[in-house]
């Protein structure tokens, strides 16, 4: 089991890490909403890297697009599921810090995307590298958070940094 003030730094580090996903997410979407119409374009890189409005009413990458409640629930379950395992692995004494930010981050996404289906009914994606389906900052966070899971799970895979 953890110390007390071991407990109260890695809940601080999983609410800071969620808000400011959240946070930074609805902020970016909101300036890029105001910015450009739907389907327009801005490029910064040529071909390479542009920002351009699209509303997502599928699931990842735009797959199964217009199934509406469905990808309500799913996120909300995601969300639930994720704050369990929060909190249950870590009274349990068995996340350290890589673990925590992981699900951190992924539960900011999630809650970030789910803020846009439970106001528009869509997710609002923006950063378009022209060789990958558009997406946002959440999808961002749920992607390098998978990717700290990840790298502990499997740690012949790199070099372990020290955890505490």
């Amino acid at each position: 089991m953890f110390s007390k003030n071991r407990s109260l730094i890695d809940i601080s580090l999983c609410l800071v890490t969620v808000a400011a996903v959240v946070g930074l997410d609805r902020l970016t979407k909101g300036f890029f909403s105001s910015l450009l119409k739907v389907g327009e374009s801005l490029p910064i890189i040529r071909k390479v890297f542009h920002f351009t409005l699209v509303h997502n009413t599928g699931i990842a990458f735009g797959l199964f697009k217009d199934n509406g409640f469905v990808f309500f629930i799913i996120p909300v379950i995601a969300v639930i599921l994720l704050v369990y395992n929060i909190y249950y692995y870590h009274k349990a004494g068995e996340l350290d810090r890589w673990y925590i930010l992981g699900f951190s981050l992924i539960l900011g996404g999630a809650i970030g995307n789910l803020i846009d289906r439970m106001m528009v009914g869509y997710v609002i994606d923006f950063i378009d590298l022209r060789v990958w389906p558009v997406f946002n900052i959440a999808d961002s966070a749920i992607t390098i958070g998978a990717m700290f899971i990840l790298w502990k799970c499997f740690p012949w895979s790199l070099p372990q940094a020290a955890d505490r």
